[in-house]
């Protein structure tokens, strides 16, 4: 008989245990990322967030419009590698090279603004091409991805840019967010996959690191940056409608 409790117990405690190190071995970068960030904000300008790959776009969803998320974060919601324009399009797409030059392009960044490129893998030509392109135009860069998955991904996979670049590689600011090659982390006794991945809750730990230094930092200066409150919260509502004119004409996904 299979233990699922015990397989459950395994699958918190990997999960923990990566948070735990990105907490602590990311400490430097998430805390010069935050120095940035704060610093857009404090200027009043946006801080842009890209997850190109099916489940990356999770990344850039988990700290734009939430509860308790900056309303200076503006998500880039294409929906070219969105799930909900069909999963194996999403696949196709974030791997087609020029792709994300466009996504780019068409947000019109360049100098002064702030990118934050989100993708666990690190690799994919959409990506790859996203960073390149925001390089050229003048953008800074944090980017957010596992260098132990990008380094280790053959330099003939199928979804590389053909610059063969992993993201941390190209970047001002490095994240690295730990997720181990092929995601998934449970091994179940007599079963050939592993199940259980990882890497939605180590995108999403390493943002709302970088989210929480930064407001620390913004608060230390005697500025209170605007945050969303839920609005299935009492007051949640009139709170939010306070910025709403601020922002709506800025945020394209607003």
């Amino acid at each position: 008989m299979i233990d699922a409790d015990a397989l459950c117990r395994t699958y918190y405690d990997d999960v923990t245990a990566l948070m735990r190190r990105i907490l602590v071995e990311e400490r430097d970068a998430t805390e010069y990322a935050a120095e940035r960030v704060a610093e857009q904000i404090a200027a009043d300008r946006l801080v842009y967030a890209y997850g190109p790959g099916g489940h990356s776009n999770l990344a850039s969803q988990e700290i734009f419009f939430r509860a308790g998320g900056l309303m200076h974060v503006s998500a880039i919601l294409d929906e070219g590698t969105l799930l909900s324009g069909g999963s194996l399009r999403s696949m196709a797409i974030e791997r087609t090279p020029g792709y994300g030059k466009i996504v780019i392009a068409d947000q019109r960044l360049g100098e002064g603004d702030l990118l934050i490129l989100v993708n666990a893998y690190g690799i994919n030509a959409a990506l790859i091409d996203a960073a390149l392109e925001a390089k050229r135009r003048g953008v800074f860069l944090i980017g957010v991805n596992s260098h132990e998955h990008a380094n280790n991904s053959a330099a003939t996979h199928p979804a590389r840019h053909p610059t063969k670049h992993n993201l941390h590689e190209l970047v001002d600011i490095a994240i690295d967010c730990k997720v181990p090659i092929g995601d998934a982390i449970v091994q179940v006794p007599g079963m050939g996959e592993k199940i259980g991945a990882i890497s939605t809750f180590a995108n999403a730990f390493a943002l709302n690191n970088l989210v929480i230094r930064t407001v620390a930092k913004l608060v230390e200066r005697g500025i209170e940056p605007p945050v969303w409150r839920s609005g299935n919260a009492p007051g949640g509502d009139e709170a939010n409608a306070k910025f709403i004119a601020r922002f709506a004409e800025r945020v394209r996904w607003l």
